[in-house]
């Protein structure tokens, strides 16, 4: 990876978001020069960079996915107010998807919306969580049912952040890259079909290859389609059972449900008629290869009532991506009656 690798998403207003790949020590000052700074961070990120953080006024929230609400917001607001923040101050949420998702609505919304940038902290939310302006937080346990299209300004990927993720972790994120090869890059997905979780883990040129062509792909996406009027949605593939996992059950890391609803995807989609069985096998082995889940611990019935709550459905149907090869899919407006019949 080049010491200077920059991903350019243009946005509205002919400007654009910057993913950079490359160390945080070195672009974050950069990036914030002469501005008033304010990280949201998580108690464990804070831990691992308490010298960078300690550099700036800083707010620091707590872990995982039940803090991820709309109290949480309201208490930053709050430190906010306490700290005299203006709209001239400049807010960077330095972490995980968790932090960088409620760091992007705050942002967006405190005083009618601030400036901000993100320091990607973990895998998943350097190929996807941070990238392409989403911003949300859950409500009742639903993901993401309150949030923004609002594009960071700029995305600070540093491959050296991912040496203190544990291997769940890092397990999670590449299924979002997995996701990101089943889209529109058959390459990709060979290559997560070809080598294994310690490979990726244990080889840094490995990984940045990886990283980036899965950047490039919704760098792409969302650059055609910033608030998912269409091309978009593809990005959710996987993503419709993801998210009725995830609120059925606390069992599972965001990046290991969306690995199980690819492969409920992939065995629907068979069953349409537009997968072979030897690819599902293949995506199956290609999962296994990297460490993550295969087998859901909830019954289909609980995810199927769970689903009907997803951000994508309009009465009784929802935008599904559905897969027409191992590096191809297309939306499909689907009546729930019918993808109960097939996810059976």
């Amino acid at each position: 990876m080049q010491e200077e690798d920059i991903i350019r998403v243009k946005r509205s207003g002919d400007t654009f978001s910057e993913i950079i790949l490359g160390r945080v020590r070195d672009h974050l000052p950069r990036r914030v020069e002469g501005r008033r700074a304010i990280v949201i961070t998580d108690t464990q990120v804070y831990g691992h960079y308490r010298a960078e953080i300690d550099a700036y006024e800083h707010i620091v929230i707590g872990l995982g996915e039940t803090i991820k609400t709309l109290d949480t917001v309201a208490s930053i607001y709050s430190q906010l107010l306490e700290m005299g923040a203006d709209r001239q101050c400049y807010i960077v949420g330095f972490g995980g998807g968790i932090v960088t998702d409620i760091a992007g609505f705050v942002a967006s919304t405190y005083m009618r919306g601030l400036k901000f940038g993100f320091v990607a902290t973990t895998l998943l939310a350097q190929v996807d969580a941070s990238v392409g302006g989403k911003n949300g937080v859950n409500v009742d346990g639903y993901k993401n049912m309150a949030g923004t299209f609002n594009q960071p300004d700029f995305v600070i990927c540093d491959l050296q952040t991912l040496r203190t993720l544990p291997d769940r972790e890092f397990q999670a994120g590449l299924a979002e890259i997995l996701k990101a090869g089943l889209i529109c890059n058959p390459k990709l997905f060979r290559l997560l079909e070809t080598y294994t979780f310690d490979d990726f883990r244990n080889d840094d040129r490995l990984l940045s290859t990886i990283v980036r062509e899965s950047i490039l792909i919704k760098a792409h996406v969302v650059e055609r389609d910033e608030r998912e009027a269409g091309e978009r949605k593809k990005l959710n593939l996987g993503h419709t059972f993801a998210h009725a996992i995830e609120k059925s059950t606390r069992d599972y890391l965001h990046g290991e449900a969306v690995a199980l609803g690819l492969l409920y995807t992939a065995r629907i989609s068979c069953r349409l008629g537009l997968l072979a069985e030897s690819d599902v096998r293949l995506l199956e082995g290609a999962l296994e290869r990297l460490k993550l889940p295969t087998v859901c611990s909830v019954d289909t019935p609980v995810l199927l009532k769970a689903l009907q709550v997803d951000k994508k459905k309009e009465a009784d149907s929802v935008y599904f991506i559905v897969l027409t090869s191992l590096g191809s899919c297309e939306i499909r407006k689907m009546k729930f009656s019918e993808l109960a019949a097939l996810a059976e």
